[in-house]
């Protein structure tokens, strides 16, 4: 029964029409009215009263009904409607609730069992450092001590696992075994798990994380609930390339199917460097994928190596093999529709391979629950989004499609950063500095998505990519803060005149090399496109404004659009990695664009965790100008004293003409050249160091939007200035 905002009220009858009390007074509704008002209703929830006279003109079955009976009817409906959507609302939110419930107290009997586990081993090695300080009292020879802590096997202990090899019967036992053991890792306590800083579990959190303490390799895990059932779920997760933007490709080499309605499949795997100072890795590994009794389905994965007597895959050059521990996915289907899912990550990435300042991306499990077992629950739910609220985004896109221009975006971005020789590139002789290296690309598949034809109806004259890169190491800068100032702040590092000519060169041609000119760039508005649900990646368009004095030579409009993709700028969140790739677009949007990106990604190397404050990157661009001297940005630096150290990584590619190559290669490097200098200068600007420990720090005189005006004035004028001197000197 619903009570309108006037008094009145509907209920039914034993016949089932409709009744409405109206000032002490019930109207009945034949099922042919309701029918027509549930049409109306449908049409327009809210009529406005010309409307409602308007209705019972053009609907005779309502002529004998008043005006304000139909309002009082559309009040009652809305109201309805409202308690439905949030009785259905509140049922959702239990549901999630209740199974939220079940995974905490899982959880807790979990931490039960390892408290138990700690305290008897606990008991156990004081009693044996006990047994130790007695008998070094008794006996003085070292051979008593240490032998007595020595551990015997029984011929049963020896042989309890049985003959393992290349046949049916071999692989089913490696993936017994590697089953009993990730359960272990999911639900028991074979991995000491701690909660990884900065993630509290609650109905809104993407779930429970952990990352181990004290194993081998580097290890993360998380259970969380997704709208998905069970099988969709494993789909998903087997399809590893579609959500974890560091593989470059799994290869299923053999599937061999088991008597219990499983499947096992022999896998090859690469991994993508994240960085230009790293070989990738790749993986030799056997996925088990079964039912277990209670109707779980599980999906788990380990290595084969040679201990094994497993089949074996041959090293690949230019990749350092890496091992998988027993990892995978338990999921669990929930009440009321959904999945439960455990997810388990555990690699030996094989430290020992990269220089030692780099050892910290290997050895950290935190940047593995980022990158891997976080990414994967959330590539999850915002599956589970689509599919429960269908629609369309930004542009007209849906949001598989704009996935899809992500997954593009990062996928040529890591590319060109990696320059396997597989894919084409091959790498240019050095100027006599080696701080850039330019790789170049001119193989068939890499040039097919650039000579395409676009709406003003020029070909590309492009034939070849060309792409130069580097890495430097930065002190004392949260990568989250940097890459906002290099997004929010692109006139700081970038060219106007670069950015034209990568633009032109994929669109149409011919057009000649730029000039690099100091300062050199106009407007640019961000437009949002599409965000994932917990705001941690966004996908929005470019547009650079002001760049009509680039048209002499070159056929393209006074605007040209950028498709940028930006992540990690939560400041809180600890290991994240933080990137900004971005590509020239054409005006027309089209899905077969050719897309050549470049960007930044800059990786921490240690769990150090500033607290910076939200105002300093405001003001950076004024204390560039100003100088050392300059005013500074307001906040509390004086309390920073964190350090932290990160890895960035530049990557630009180029398209252009094979005859012009040595000139688009000099003046490839001359630009990251430049755009290195310009992110140590807002580095140093960035660091707590720069504002002092002590010395209060003074706001700039002004309101930010009065600077910002200024900053606009300034540009209009430099850009008039350029335009009138090109002119002149013509």
């Amino acid at each position: 029964m619903a009570v309108s905002s006037g008094g009145s009220r509907d209920s039914r009858d034993s016949g089932g029409q409709k009744m409405i009390m109206d000032n002490g007074k019930y109207v009945r509704y034949t099922p042919e009215q309701v029918e027509a008002l549930e049409r109306l209703y449908h049409e327009c929830p809210k009529p406005s009263s010309m409307r409602r006279q308007q209705l019972i003109r053009e609907c005779p079955i309502l002529s004998n009904i008043e005006p304000k009976q139909i309002k009082v009817w559309f009040q009652n409906r809305r109201c309805r409607e409202k308690q439905r959507k949030e009785a259905s609302r509140l049922q959702a939110v239990n549901r999630k609730l209740t199974a939220m419930n079940k995974l905490l107290m899982e959880e807790n009997d979990r931490l039960q069992k390892q408290v138990s586990q700690l305290v008897y081993e606990n008991t156990f090695f004081r009693q044996q450092t006990q047994n130790a300080a007695t008998l070094a009292t008794t006996d003085t020879s070292c051979e008593s001590v240490v032998t007595s802590g020595q551990h015997h096997l029984t011929p049963q202990q020896q042989h309890q696992h049985p003959p393992r090899d290349a046949s049916p019967a071999g692989l089913l036992s490696i993936a017994e075994e590697t089953l009993t053991e990730f359960l272990s890792k999911a639900t028991g306590t074979a991995v000491e798990w701690v909660q990884m800083p900065g993630m509290k579990p609650g109905p809104d959190s993407i779930g429970i994380v952990a990352i181990s303490h004290g194993c081998t390799g580097v290890a993360a895990r998380a259970c969380g609930l997704v709208g998905l059932d069970p099988t969709r779920v494993a789909e998903i997760l087997k399809d590893r390339p579609s959500w974890y933007r560091d593989c470059r490709s799994v290869e299923v080499v053999n599937v061999l199917p088991t008597g219990s309605s499983g499947t096992i499949e022999l896998l090859y795997m690469q991994l993508y460097a994240p960085t230009t100072l790293a070989p990738a890795r790749d993986f030799w590994l056997l996925r088990y994928t079964s039912v277990l009794e209670d109707g779980s389905l599980v999906v788990c994965e380990r290595s084969l190596n040679n201990t094994q007597n497993g089949p074996s895959m041959p090293q690949a050059p230019h990749f350092v093999r890496a091992e998988m521990l027993p990892s995978g996915y338990l999921i669990r289907p929930c009440e009321g529709g959904g999945s439960i899912i455990h997810i388990v990550d555990h690699m030996d990435l094989e430290p020992w391979s990269v220089p030692e300042v780099l050892r910290p991306l290997y050895e950290s499990s935190t940047l593995i629950a980022q990158k891997t077992t976080m990414a994967a629950l959330r590539h999850l739910r915002q599956i589970s989004q689509e599919v429960s609220q269908p629609s369309v985004t930004g542009w007209g896109r849906r949001p598989a499609a704009l996935r899809a221009l992500s997954q593009r975006l990062s996928r040529g971005f890591n590319e060109a950063l990696n320059g396997f020789t597989d894919e084409g590139w091959s790498m240019l002789e050095s100027d006599g500095i080696d701080d850039v290296t330019v790789h170049v690309n001119s193989s068939p598949s890499k040039m097919m998505g650039v000579q395409l034809s676009y709406v003003n109806g020029f070909p590309s004259m492009s034939n070849a990519v060309l792409c130069a890169k580097a890495s430097m190491l930065l002190q004392d800068v949260p990568p989250a803060i940097l890459l906002r100032f290099l997004r929010e702040h692109r006139s700081e590092w970038a060219d106007s005149s670069i950015d034209a000519y990568s633009a032109a060169a994929v669109k149409a041609g011919p057009c000649s090399l730029p000039v690099p000119r100091a300062g050199n760039f106009g407007g640019q508005v961000i437009l949002p496109l599409a965000h994932t649900i917990e705001h941690e990646e966004f996908l929005e368009v470019i547009k650079l404004e002001n760049m009509a004095h680039y048209r002499e030579d070159m056929i393209m409009p006074s605007d040209i659009f950028l498709l940028q993709l930006c992540s990690g700028v939560d400041e809180n969140a600890v290991g994240n990695c933080a990137e900004l790739v971005f590509a020239p677009i054409d005006a027309s949007f089209s899905d077969d664009a050719p897309i050549i990106p470049s960007g930044f990604r800059i990786i921490p190397l240690d769990s150090g965790k500033d607290t910076p404050s939200p105002n300093r990157t405001l003001d950076l661009a004024s204390a560039l100008e100003v100088g050392p001297t300059g005013n500074k940005a307001s906040g509390d630096s004086s309390t920073q004293c964190g350090s932290t150290k990160s890895v960035i990584t530049i990557a630009f590619q180029f398209a252009f003409e094979m005859h012009l190559q040595e000139n688009v290669a000099s003046m490839a490097r001359q630009y990251v050249r430049g755009i290195i200098a310009s992110v140590q200068r807002v580095a140093l600007a960035l660091s707590p160091s720069r504002f002092g420990s002590n010395a209060g720090l003074r706001p700039p005189p002004g309101s930010p939007e009065a600077h910002t005006l200024a900053r606009w004035i300034c540009q209009s004028y430099r850009c008039v200035f350029y335009f009138l001197f090109d002119a002149s000197s013509a």
